[in-house]
């Protein structure tokens, strides 16, 4: 439903009596900021921003809200909201403001509030020779990164970010705040291990920490007319590598921007980056044979986890732009030479950037009843994205991923959702059985779908 003005005015003040946090409605100083996500290309309008500072503010905006026939969509640091439908009927739930992070070394467990970003927990894990399964940028939202999977830098060693889930605190379509752990509502522990928030709003998670007292982790750039060779060089070497080795191929096109370094800036490069669970010694050999390609730049060199954070070069501040991704079940020398036609020198292609990320070890071992996405059969993963500042860049950076994804079509091995984009059905996010599952379980928790996710799962029929 679409809620008219008067009532919008309405539905906010009725949210202010009931909050300690702020309640943003479209009438109000800071309305445009405050709906914001971080991709500037996604518009969204919700009825009103409620920016809970508690649990049982939570509640009573999920209690307010379906008074009103509204549902309530849960948004962290913004990454991820490409995928979601129109918010008009929604109160969109701003969960920033509750970002504390306690880190247990002894338990070698985290407890993080629901708006945490990485960038909060891997410095104070680090202090005590710990790191969680972080992702490529610390911007982004612990939450919404662990319930759609997540994929970081350490994935090949110990897995996907939802598998270190431990427990939850969720307040659930009907206002109860529950806790879903192996002893406590474990079938709802085990949808949001993967399955994404389509299930309650997350206000706190416990996740594993992990002892790494060791890291060596850096790219090597080369020009990218020579992608084909590195794309196949580094294809191989990933054929035969130790779990402590994750890594990524890449085509990036930088940005003509003086805030970037002159010998990056306005170019175009073929560039592997990859992070070593170990000393530099042991890093160093396993690099040797991409080494023997004569890279232009190499930045290799023993890190801290919080390194970690800037080995992707990320843009640090929120960009317009589009991107999708997709499972690859194979990357064999084929469909090497289809992302270089597609996407390689000489095409003036759009996109920044066009990654295949290595997954495999730790992966593909998870046991089904680790989560509903704890383990991915595909040992490949591709993502590309391009800046959009204006509708005929959108369109352009659009074309591009339908001619990569058609181009990779033969070797499509379904979806992550952490690495999905675009507005989509979940059929390819899940198998079938697991799908089953998890509708049954929103049926079980959410029967009048409530709670808006960006992936969604309805309640079966």
């Amino acid at each position: 439903m679409t809620i008219r003005a008067a009532s919008s005015h309405q539905l906010a003040s009725r949210l202010r009596s009931r909050l300690d946090g702020r309640v943003v409605g479209p009438q109000d100083p800071g309305w445009d900021e405050a709906r914001r996500a971080w991709n500037l290309a996604v518009d969204q309008h919700p009825a009103v921003v409620a920016r809970p500072g508690s649990a049982d503010d939570v509640v009573a905006v999920v209690e307010v809200a379906h008074s009103y026939g509204l549902r309530v969509a849960a948004q962290g640091s913004g990454h991820g909201a490409a995928p979601r439908g129109s918010l008009e009927g929604s109160v969109l739930v701003d969960m920033s403001g509750m970002n504390a992070v306690e880190i247990d070394p002894h338990n070698r467990l985290a407890r993080i509030q629901a708006g945490a970003q990485w960038q909060d927990v891997v410095g104070p894990a680090a202090k005590h020779g710990l790191a969680g399964l972080s992702g490529s940028a610390g911007d982004v939202c612990v939450t919404g990164y662990a319930l759609g999977g997540g994929a970081g830098w350490m994935v090949r060693r110990y897995g996907l970010a939802a598998g270190s889930i431990r427990a939850v605190d969720v307040v659930t379509a009907d206002g109860r705040l529950l806790r879903a752990s192996a002893d406590s509502e474990p079938d709802l522990l085990w949808a949001l291990r993967g399955g994404g928030g389509s299930f309650g709003v997350v206000t706190a998670l416990e996740l594993d920490l992990f002892a790494v007292p060791e890291l060596y982790a850096g790219v090597l750039f080369w020009p990218q007319e020579r992608a084909a060779e590195v794309l196949e060089a580094w294809r191989e070497w990933t054929t035969d590598l130790p779990e402590e080795m994750t890594s990524l191929g890449r085509l990036v096109n930088v940005p003509l921007l003086e805030e970037i370094p002159e010998p990056l800036r306005g170019r175009s490069f073929a560039v592997v980056e990859a992070a070593w669970i170990g000393d530099e010694a042991g890093g160093s050999e396993q690099l040797a044979p991409l080494r023997e390609l004569g890279p232009e730049i190499d930045t290799f060199a023993p890190i801290a986890p919080p390194g970690l954070a800037e080995l992707h070069m990320d843009p640090p501040e929120p960009v317009p732009s589009a991107g999708d991704g997709m499972l690859l079940a194979d990357f064999p020398s084929e469909a090497i030479a289809a992302v270089v036609e597609a996407a390689g020198p000489g095409t003036n292609s759009p996109l920044v950037s066009l990654e295949i990320r290595h997954l495999g070890g730790a992966v593909d071992t998870a046991a089904p009843e680790d989560g509903a996405f704890a383990a991915v059969d595909a040992p490949y993963l591709l993502f590309a994205v391009g800046t959009v500042m204006a509708p005929q860049a959108k369109q352009a950076v659009e074309l591009r991923l339908d001619r990569v994804r058609s181009a990779l079509a033969p070797w499509d091995g379904g979806r992550l959702l952490t690495f999905a984009e675009r507005p989509d059905a979940t059929g390819g996010l899940f198998p079938d059985h697991v799908e089953r599952r998890l509708r049954e379980l929103k049926t079980a928790y959410d029967p009048e779908d409530v709670i808006q996710a960006n992936h969604e799962i309805r309640p079966a029929a």
